[in-house]
């Protein structure tokens, strides 16, 4: 199967074909369109490409063979990064074939982790081009560099603006790296063609030092916009998204928690736009929580849940809990009071001076803490949290590494036989505990889930599988629903969905082994199913006009690449 756009042209016999114009050196530098040795001798002949290949025509397997081989022999990780970059910019079909085959082995080198070291890196080693730079200067021109850039038909956007890179932090222009790796995983997960996608660098500048020190930096060298400005900036590029990609899905991605929650508020309703370190992080780690109260044979009711850090990701995880407590009865009320979170200052109470907007839903009354033990009133811990109130659910969104102790966890377990607990923070030296110290100290009972990838641990002669709380379980699928459905608004419920269609890929046999995610492997699976549930849901609901009367899976269909090669002919 191809994109459905290129099904329509078949030959006499019945069989896909592609028209092709390039010819020469332009075919060969054309990521999309190159085979490089597998152009047959037809092919060579037809597009003036005799003389500018070694002259032995590779196939497919050959192909991948060789680029495997070359990967596994980059020594570092950061080496296979830019192996397999190198790779996506000459020839995509055969980099997203190379993935499809080794996706365990190769989604943390083309995402998390090592595309943190890849964005810090950036400017020394910057190979080339790919995706918009946009800044004060031509933000008002995206329509013109729109006519430059080779694809004509974009369909989803991932956006960053830096500021906030997975656990690192202000990485100015070299956060261009996470919208490469997010759209890979679009690619690779649900289908998307590479030409339909669009990454974006917003360059406001940068406050990390090192950067502004640095000569081989190759972004804009002053302090970031803020305030009236950088609103002002962000206004323009929306509405230069909507008039120069009409067809585009917008995901923010990597913003400081203030301007993620203002711009996802702002444009929600403007364009079908939403962030991923908000609802993605929520629903994922709410399917997490679906699978573990299956093994545990009780409901999302029944839980007390604590989110420590209360940044974009740990409010966003809060609001999917929410949502998937009323979806299954809980009154407004009843739902906001199982929810705890803490930031920086401790459990958030409501009657803390200059609250953040965003955490005031979630703010606890301060009478919650009359008559507990606790060193400072005005700054409950994590520690004096658990020791008062009967926490079943912990879940870490704070980017401190070992901020969950064996105290905490025992505590949890005179509460509940089955504490869950999910430290979820990246990189992996952020990771609030490591799994198998959870282990050791719940004697092999908690139900542990982890943000960053880890290996299987045994204890007591007990092998546990740890699952990844990813979500690339969860963005692929839903802006692929969002691309087939032409939405216009993604809504809070399509992540909804897409937690409980998470939580129904995870096999009988991985609950056993108490582990709530499915294997990186079943990527393609996972997301078509994610898909499939959120454009089912709309339909049923009347919620999208465009779906009536339609087969959904024909719908999915028509929209997924699958990275083969097509003979070509010349047009």
């Amino acid at each position: 199967m191809t994109t459905g756009k290129y099904l329509r042209w078949k030959d006499e016999n019945g069989n896909a074909f592609r028209p092709v114009s390039l010819t020469g050196t332009e075919l060969l530098n054309d990521r999309t369109l190159n085979k490089s040795t597998a152009f047959s001798y037809e092919e060579r002949k037809m597009f003036q490409l005799d003389g500018l290949l070694p002259p032995r025509v590779q196939t497919f397997e050959h192909q991948l063979n060789r680029v495997y081989d070359g990967f596994k022999n980059a020594s570092t990780d950061i080496e296979k990064y830019l192996f397999l970059r190198a790779l996506q910019d000459r020839n995509e079909t055969l980099f997203y074939a190379l993935l499809s085959r080794h996706i365990e082995e190769m989604t943390p080198i083309i995402y998390t982790p090592t595309v943190g070291k890849a964005c810090q890196e950036f400017s020394h080693r910057y190979q080339k081009a790919r995706g918009l730079y946009v800044t004060q200067d031509n933000v008002s021109k995206m329509d013109e560099q729109a006519q430059h850039f080779s694809g004509k038909d974009i369909k989803i956007i991932v956006v960053t603006d830096s500021q906030g890179i997975l656990g690192l932090g202000d990485q100015g222009v070299g956060g261009m790296g996470i919208p490469i790796g997010k759209l890979s995983l679009y690619t690779l997960g649900a289908g998307i063609h590479p030409a339909h996608c669009l990454p974006i660098a917003l360059d406001v500048g940068t406050d990390n030092q090192d950067l502004l020190d640095d000569p081989m930096y190759l972004g804009i060298p002053r302090r970031r916009l803020r305030g009236a400005e950088y609103k002002a900036f962000i206004k323009e590029f929306v509405h230069q998204v909507k008039r120069t990609f009409p067809n585009a899905v917008l995901q923010w991605e990597d913003f400081s928690k203030s301007n993620a929650f203002d711009n996802l508020t702002d444009y929600e309703e403007f364009l079908p736009s939403f962030n991923d370190d908000i609802q993605g992080t929520g629903s994922v780690v709410l399917a997490g929580i679906l699978g573990a109260v299956k093994i545990k044979q009780e409901s999302l009711a029944d839980q007390t849940y604590v989110v420590y850090g209360a940044g974009a990701g740990g409010v966003g995880v809060a609001d999917q809990i929410y949502a998937g407590l009323l979806k299954e009865g809980c009154s407004h009320a009843a739902a906001r009071d199982k929810i705890f979170i803490l930031d920086s200052q401790g459990l958030v109470f409501d009657d803390r001076d200059g609250l953040d907007e965003y955490k005031k839903r979630y703010a606890k009354p301060r009478a919650l803490a009359e008559g507990w033990s606790v060193a400072e009133p005005s700054k409950v811990s994590l520690t004096e949290l658990i020791n008062h109130h009967p926490v079943t659910v912990l879940l870490g969104t704070s980017g401190i590494g070992g901020a969950f102790q064996e105290e905490h966890v025992q505590k949890m377990m005179e509460y509940t036989k089955r504490p869950m607990v999910f430290p979820l923070s990246n990189p992996t030296a952020n990771c609030e505990a490591v799994p198998e110290d959870i282990y050791q100290w719940s004697d092999g009972q908690a139900i542990v889930a982890t943000g960053s990838p880890f290996e299987n641990v045994t204890y007591n002669g007990y092998e546990y599988r740890i699952g990844q709380g990813n979500n690339v379980f969860i963005f692929p699928g839903v802006g692929l629903a969002a691309i087939v459905s032409k939405a216009s608004k993604i809504p809070l419920d399509m992540f909804t969905t897409a937690s409980y269609a998470l939580a129904e890929k995870v096999s009988d046999a991985d609950l056993q082994n108490g582990c709530v995610y499915p294997r990186i492997s079943q990527l393609k699976d996972v997301s078509l199913h994610v898909a499939s549930r959120i454009l089912e849901n709309m339909q049923a609901t009347e919620a999208n006009s465009a779906l009536v009367g339609k087969d959904i899976e024909q719908e999915l269909a028509a929209h997924i690449w699958e990275p083969v090669y097509l003979p070509y002919r010349r047009v």
